[in-house]
């Protein structure tokens, strides 16, 4: 099962990279404001960005990239928000899956599923929920693929739309959004749900600003 998947992520990478040097080598994307403006208060949640250093710039390429931690005080888990537009992937660079970028951290995955939330404006969107460990220490994270107005939660139809997108409107922009927060001693998995989907659903009507539709 494992070759069948490598191998058409094999070919579906190639197909992507012949269609695409075929057509014109500029994406036509539409203004887009910078992730820095996204609102740094929003529900009740306060933030302050962190720095990402030149070395992790270098992996993830040329884009647009948001870290940022919201809290809501100290009685209540932090959340880490970490977005990256990338505005073209015509020259091989493609969004990093956090199924790759989480492991060689020292994470592994406890367990994976597909789910659709609707948001504060009542748009569906379909997204992974993972509940990641590392030690002792647990943590639930939702994340996505966002392109032209799109949720896709599976990086291998995200490709596939990516390339539709490419010969339909001649462009290759997208971004990942991932949402993280710790799944504390003293609460259950189903807080930490909570919590995660609560913060994502009023995030999620406001990153059109950023990832052009």
């Amino acid at each position: 099962m494992k070759n069948l998947r490598f191998w058409s992520a094999v070919l579906l990478l190639a197909a992507t990279a012949l269609l695409l040097h075929l057509r014109a080598n500029v994406d036509h994307n539409p203004p887009s404001e910078s992730l820095s403006q996204l609102p740094q208060i929003q529900a009740g949640w306060t933030s302050r960005d962190l720095d990402i250093n030149q070395e992790t710039r270098d992996v993830l390429g040329a884009g647009d990239f948001l870290s940022r931690i919201y809290s809501q005080g100290a009685q209540s888990p932090p959340i880490s928000l970490f977005i990256g537009y990338f505005p073209t992937q015509r020259t091989g660079q493609t969004i990093h899956s956090p199924k790759h970028c989480l492991p060689g951290s020292g994470w592994v995955f406890v367990s994976s599923e597909y789910v659709d939330l609707i948001d504060a404006k009542g748009k569906p969107h379909r997204m992974g929920e993972y509940i990641i460990a590392n030690g002792d220490a647990r943590q639930f994270v939702i994340y996505w693929y966002q392109a032209h107005g799109r949720s896709v939660a599976s990086e291998y139809m995200a490709k596939i739309y990516m390339v539709a997108d490419a010969i339909r409107l001649n462009r290759t922009d997208g971004a990942l959004v991932r949402v993280i927060t710790p799944i504390a001693s003293s609460e259950d998995t189903a807080a930490a749900r909570k919590r995660a989907e609560a913060f994502t659903m009023q995030l999620a009507p406001l990153l059109s600003r950023f990832i052009p539709d």
